[in-house]
């Protein structure tokens, strides 16, 4: 299978229509919705086995959508962007789960490392009721779900794979579904928190780094597992991979007619790249200078996105 260093079914679907001269690819299905100017819904489908093969990723549903200048955004695009992940999310949900069933949000990362600090620091911002239903039933929308939240940490730091940790938490508490909010690895600068990822097959932390551990899916814990993710890195290789498709539109826009510049842009170089920069082990992760902001942002979002769907 091709190693796509990227979390993004979008891309990898992408991708792998590039490497293989296809139009279409057997078992994926793949529909685009322009929500407004800046806002860009894309949902991919994966049906069959075919289609799991070729992109790497399990059958099942994937939503992407792509914001454009998040980093100056304002109040009115993040709730825009918000509402249009509520409107995604929802629709998923119930596919997998009655309205008023019990639903775990759990937050994955590293609060101390920023780009790893999305999902932790959603977990922040989570509306949880399941306690409040349970004691103060008076005080709260008779139609609002049971909800709770737990940010279980890394490997690192616990020394517990978060799957384990999630397992105890799902015997006790016995959820109908869980919500998991990770950050993800991209293949593309311009996607680094400006595109949001919701599927319906898990998720595998830390897969799109080459730091893998064990899935968190409905067939590791018996219930669904719908992920959120959020790219907020990329390898050192796709920098310069993408840095050069910049240099060569610039030479092309007076080199139009030139025949190995035009062949060196069709051609995907990452893995060229990267075997160019791979010296020892020194393969670096990057994530842009204004990720603070990003982050901010997109906790914002997301939090809403998932208070407002619930």
């Amino acid at each position: 299978m091709y190693n796509f260093r990227t979390d993004l079914a979008l891309e990898r679907r992408d991708i792998y229509k590039k490497i293989n001269n296809l139009q279409q690819i057997d078992g994926v299905e793949s529909a685009e919705e322009n929500i407004n100017e800046n806002i860009k819904v894309s949902r991919v489908k994966i049906t069959n086995q075919n289609g799991e093969q070729s992109l790497g990723k399990p059958i099942g549903n994937y939503v992407t959508i792509d914001v454009k200048n998040l980093k100056i955004a304002g109040e009115e695009e993040i709730q825009q962007t918000a509402e249009t992940l509520t409107n995604e999310l929802k629709k998923i949900i119930e596919l997998h789960t009655e309205k008023k069933g019990d639903i775990l949000i759990v937050g994955l990362g590293n609060i101390y490392v920023t780009p790893d600090a999305l999902g932790p620091k959603v977990i922040n911002e989570i509306d949880v009721t399941r306690h409040i239903l349970k004691y103060l039933p008076q005080y709260i929308d008779e139609n609002a779900r049971p909800v709770s939240a737990i940010s279980p940490g890394v490997l690192g730091t616990t020394g517990i794979e978060t799957v384990e940790i999630l397992k105890g938490i799902v015997n006790n508490i016995n959820p109908k579904l869980l919500i998991v909010i990770d950050a993800l690895a991209s293949r593309s600068i311009e996607r680094i928190s400006s595109t949001i990822q919701i599927s319906d097959t898990g998720i595998v932390p830390g897969a799109g780094v080459g730091n893998t551990r064990q899935e968190i899916s409905q067939s590791s814990l018996g219930i669904p597992v719908v992920a959120i993710g959020i790219p907020t890195v990329v390898e050192l290789a796709t920098l310069v991979s993408d840095g050069i498709d910049i240099f060569i539109d610039r030479l092309q826009e007076k080199a139009e007619s030139n025949e190995y510049l035009n062949k060196l842009q069709q051609n995907d170089k990452y893995e060229e790249v990267k075997e160019a920069l791979n010296v020892g082990e020194y393969n670096m992760i990057v994530t842009p200078k204004e990720i603070d902001d990003l982050i901010e942002n997109m906790k914002d979002i997301v939090a809403r996105g998932i208070n407002f769907a619930m």
